[in-house]
C-alpha cells in the first residue's frame, strides 16, 4: 500500500519508521493489529499502561483547575498514588510559577497553560501532528526566558539517558512543531526557536527534569531531517514489504516478532529493567510514548 497523499505523521509513526520501517508499514500503512504483547508478563505491561494513561488524565483534569483534593481520591494503585504524590509536591517550576491553587504559586509571571492540545502543519504533501501533553506560554519579551515552554509527563520505570532523549523523534518533532503552527498561542506571534524549550517531567524522578532548549540551527536541522524522512519512505516501494531493523534486539520487545518470523514470546519486562541498552532503546514501551496521541 502506497503513502497516501493525506497521510498525517506524528512523532510516533516517525519513531517507528527510524525503528523499524516494516513496523510502519504493518501499522500505519497496512493497519494490520496482530494479536501478541510486547512485553511478558502480559498483565503487568497492561497495568502499567493502564495507570500511565490514567495519570496523563489525572494531570489534565488538574490543568483543567479540578481541585487537587477531589483528584486524589479517586487514585487507586501503588504505582499511580506515587506518581500523583510526586507531581502535587514537586510540580514542574514552570507550573508552580502559575498554577492558582498550588501553595508555592508566585504572581510575577503571566502564564498561559493549554493542555492537551494538537497542533499541525504541512510537512511535503503530508502532515505533520503533535498531541502535547501542556504547553506553557509566557507573556512578555524577558530573552532569558523561554516564553513556550513543553512539558511531557512521562512514567517510566527508568529515567532514560540525556543522549537516548535528544535522539528521540519527539524532542525534535515538538519544538519544531511549536515553531511553525504555535502562532495562535502567541497572541498570533510566531514563536521564533530561541523562545521554546522542552521539559520532560518524570514521575518516579521528579526532581530530575530534563531540559531541550531550542535555536534556529535547530530548527532548520529539524525541519530538514523531517523532509528526508518523509521522502524516504514516499520513495519504498509500494507493493514491497518495507525493510526489518538490523539490531534484531527491538524485535523482542515488538508485537509484530512472530509475523516477521523473529521470536515468538514477548520480552520479559526484568530484562527491559535491568540492562541499560535494553532499557533505553524500549522505554517508550512502558512510559506510554504515544499516550499523548490518544483521545481520551
Amino acid at each position: 500500500m502506497a503513502l497516501s497523499g493525506g497521510f498525517q505523521f506524528s512523532q510516533a509513526s516517525l519513531q517507528d519508521y527510524v525503528d523499524c520501517p516494516r513496523r510502519f508499514q504493518l501499522r500505519y500503512l497496512l493497519r494490520l493489529d496482530w494479536p501478541a504483547p510486547e512485553s511478558e508478563p502480559a498483565l503487568e505491561s497492561e497495568r502499567h499502561m493502564r495507570q500511565g494513561m490514567t495519570f496523563h488524565r489525572l494531570v489534565h483534569q488538574y490543568m483543567l483547575g479540578i481541585a487537587p483534593e477531589r483528584l486524589s481520591g479517586v487514585v487507586e494503585g501503588d504505582d499511580l498514588r506515587r506518581w500523583w504524590h510526586n507531581f502535587l509536591t514537586t510540580l514542574p517550576p514552570v507550573l508552580a510559577a502559575g498554577m492558582t491553587h498550588h501553595p508555592q504559586m508566585t504572581r510575577h509571571l503571566s502564564m498561559t497553560y493549554y493542555p492537551e492540545i494538537t497542533l499541525s502543519a504541512p510537512l511535503g504533501r503530508h502532515r505533520l501532528v503533535a498531541k502535547y501533553d501542556l504547553v506553557a506560554v509566557r507573556a512578555g519579551e524577558q530573552v532569558d526566558v523561554p516564553q513556550g515552554t513543553i512539558v511531557d509527563w512521562k512514567t517510566s520505570r527508568r529515567r532514560p539517558r540525556r543522549k537516548w532523549l535528544a535522539e528521540r523523534l519527539q524532542t525534535r518533532v515538538y519544538p519544531y512543531l511549536l515553531v511553525r503552527a504555535g502562532a495562535h498561542l502567541n497572541a498570533g506571534t510566531q514563536f521564533q526557536p530561541e523562545q521554546v524549550e522542552m521539559a520532560y517531567w518524570f514521575a518516579d524522578f521528579p526532581n530530575q527534569l530534563a531540559h531541550f532548549s531550542y535555536d534556529v540551527h535547530r530548527y532548520e536541522e529539524d525541519e530538514v531531517h523531517l523532509v528526508s524522512l518523509v521522502e524516504e519512505i514516499e520513495n519504498l516501494g509500494k507493493d514491497e514489504d518495507f525493510p526489518l531493523t538490523a539490531r534484531e534486539r527491538r524485535c523482542t520487545y515488538c508485537r509484530y516478532r512472530s509475523l516477521c518470523r523473529r521470536g515468538v514470546k514477548g520480552g520479559p519486562l526484568d530484562k527491559m529493567e535491568a540492562e541499560p541498552d535494553v532499557g533505553d532503546d524500549f522505554d517508550s514501551i512502558l512510559d506510554l510514548e504515544q499516550v499523548a496521541e490518544i483521545e481520551y
